[in-house]
C-alpha cells in the first residue's frame, strides 16, 4: 500500500456498531462524519429479531432496516464499501462496510462463542488484527459489553451523538443570581415604570447580552428582588417583577411557595403568555403539587382551560398498558398514585365544607382531570387543555416531540421530571428527552424552565436524602 494512502486510512477510524445503537437511533449510520461504519452479520440478525411489535424499539429496528435497504439497493460493490455521502446529504463522507465473510478473532476460552455479544467482540478482534494501521472501535450502549471489550484490550465507546449535553451540570437552570455589581455595570440608562400592579425595568450593558428570555434574575438580602427577562434586543433587556406566591393572600388553590424556586415555578405556571413549562428537581421538591395546584386554579377558578390532562410514562416505555381490567383510566391507576397523593393535599385546604364538602370537591376535581396513556396520543390534538407530562425523563427526544406537538390553540404543556431517576435502558441524563427540550426551548418567548433545588416533604425525608 502506498505510504500516502496508508496515512489517509489511518486517520479514518472504523466503528463497529452493536445492535442496540441502531435500535436506539436508526440514523446513527450517518453520524460518524468521515469515518467508516462496519456492521457485523449478527447485528443484522438481531435487528431482524426485534422488528415485530409496536414498541419504540421495534419502530427503530424497522427504520434502521429501511435505511440499510436503501443503501444496499443503490450499491455497486458491497465488498468495497457503500458510500454514505449521498444518503446523508454530505453529513457523512465515510463508507458503510457489511460483513461479507467469516471473521475469526481468537477470544479467551471462557467466553461462550454462541452469545451474540461475544461474536461481535470476536469480529472487532479480527478487524483489529487485520487492520493494525487504523483504529477499530466498538460502539455500544451496553455497559457490560464495553467492559468486556476493555478487558480484551479493544477500544470501545458509548454512542454519544444523541447526547444534548456532555455534562448535565451545564444544563440551564432557569434562574440566575445577580449582585450589586450587575446593577452598577448595566444600570446606567435604567428606566423603570409600573403597569398593572407590576414593576418594569429597562437596562442595557455587557451583562445583559447573555441573558435568555424568561430567565429569572434574583437578588437576596434585606430587600429581595426577583424579575423575569421579558424581552431582549442585543444588550438591552426588559425585566418584569414576579408575583409573590409565598404569602397566603396569593395562594394558588390553597398552596403557597415554600422557597424561592417554588415561587419562580408558580410565576411561570400561572403566566398566560407562557405555553410550555419544564420543572426539574429531586423527589419531594413539589413539582407535581405546584403544577396540579396551578392547573386547578386556572381550570376551575379562572376557566382558562377546559380540563387537565395528566399522562406519565409507564415503564417499560410505550409498551401496552396490558391486560389489567377496566377502562384506559382504570388501567393507568397503578401508575397514578402520585396524582392521588397530591389531590389529598390539595383537598385538605378546603376545610370549610367538612367531610361532605371535601368529598364533593374531590369528585368535582377528579371529573376535570383526565388520565391518559402515552400509547394513544398519536394523531390527537388538544384544544384549551392543561397538559401535564409526568416522569418526562423516561421519554426519548422523539417521544417528547410527539407529545408536545399534540398541543392545539390555547393549550399549556408542563413537563415534570428528575433526570437522576431514569428507569429506561439506553437513556442517560445527557440524552433524555427532558434534557433535550430544556436545552432546545430555553430562549423562546413562550417557554420557561426552573430547576427546583430544595425538598419540602418533611424533615425526615430531607435528612434521609442527605445522609442515606
Amino acid at each position: 500500500m502506498p505510504a500516502k494512502k496508508k496515512t489517509a486510512l489511518s486517520r479514518i477510524k472504523l466503528f463497529v456498531l452493536d445492535t442496540n445503537v441502531l435500535m436506539h437511533d436508526p440514523s446513527c449510520l450517518f453520524r460518524f462524519a468521515e469515518h467508516d461504519v462496519f456492521l457485523p452479520m449478527i447485528t443484522l440478525e438481531e435487528l431482524d429479531g426485534h422488528k415485530k411489535g409496536m414498541s419504540e424499539v421495534a419502530r427503530n429496528a424497522r427504520q434502521a432496516s429501511r435505511f440499510l435497504d436503501e443503501l444496499v439497493r443503490d450499491a455497486d460493490d458491497i465488498d468495497a464499501g457503500i458510500s454514505l455521502k449521498a444518503a446523508s446529504h454530505k453529513a457523512a463522507t465515510g463508507r458503510l462496510l457489511l460483513q461479507t465473510r467469516a471473521l475469526d478473532g481468537q477470544l479467551p476460552a471462557g467466553l461462550p462463542v454462541g452469545k451474540a455479544d461475544n461474536q461481535i467482540l470476536g469480529i472487532v478482534m479480527a478487524l483489529h488484527l487485520a487492520q493494525p494501521e487504523r483504529q477499530v472501535i466498538l460502539v455500544s450502549k451496553d455497559i457490560n459489553m464495553r467492559i468486556k471489550a476493555a478487558a480484551l484490550g479493544l477500544a470501545a465507546e458509548d454512542y454519544f451523538n444523541d447526547q444534548v449535553l456532555e455534562d448535565t451540570d451545564l444544563l440551564y437552570s432557569g434562574a440566575r443570581e445577580i449582585d450589586q455589581g450587575f446593577w452598577e455595570k448595566n444600570g446606567k440608562n435604567l428606566k423603570s415604570w409600573q403597569e398593572g400592579g407590576k414593576s418594569y425595568y429597562r437596562m442595557s450593558g455587557p451583562g445583559c447580552a447573555n441573558l435568555l428570555l424568561n430567565e429569572i434574575l434574583w437578588q437576596g438580602g434585606e430587600a429581595p428582588f426577583a424579575a423575569r427577562v421579558l424581552a431582549r434586543e442585543g444588550k438591552t433587556i426588559t425585566l418584569e417583577t414576579l408575583s409573590d406566591y409565598s404569602h397566603s393572600k396569593h395562594s394558588v388553590w390553597g398552596v403557597t411557595a415554600r422557597n424561592r424556586e417554588q415561587n419562580f415555578a408558580l410565576n411561570l405556571l400561572m403566566n398566560p403568555e407562557i405555553d410550555f413549562v419544564t420543572l426539574l428537581g429531586q423527589a419531594g421538591t413539589g413539582k407535581t403539587l405546584l403544577t396540579l395546584a396551578a392547573g386547578l386554579a386556572l381550570t376551575l377558578e379562572e376557566k382558562r382551560y377546559s380540563e387537565i390532562i395528566m399522562t406519565r410514562v409507564t415503564v417499560p416505555v410505550g409498551e401496552d398498558i396490558g391486560f389489567l381490567p377496566g377502562t384506559e383510566e382504570e388501567k393507568m391507576a397503578p401508575w397514578m398514585g402520585a396524582l392521588d397523593d397530591n389531590l389529598d393535599v390539595l383537598n385538605k385546604s378546603d376545610d370549610d365544607g367538612g367531610d361532605w364538602g371535601r368529598a364533593a370537591t374531590r369528585d368535582l376535581i377528579r371529573s376535570r382531570i383526565k388520565v391518559k396513556s402515552l400509547n394513544f396520543m398519536r394523531g390527537r390534538t388538544f384544544l384549551n387543555k392543561f397538559l401535564i407530562i409526568d416522569e418526562a425523563q423516561n421519554l426519548t427526544p422523539k417521544q417528547m416531540k410527539t407529545l408536545i406537538t399534540r398541543a392545539g390553540p390555547g393549550t399549556k404543556v408542563v413537563c415534570l421530571g428528575n433526570i437522576a431517576q431514569i428507569d429506561t435502558p439506553y437513556l442517560t441524563e445527557g440524552s433524555s428527552g427532558l434534557t433535550y427540550v430544556v436545552d432546545r426551548m430555553k430562549n423562546w418567548a413562550h417557554a420557561g424552565h426552573i430547576t427546583l433545588q430544595r425538598g419540602e416533604r418533611s424533615r425526615l425525608a430531607d435528612f434521609a436524602a442527605e445522609v442515606l
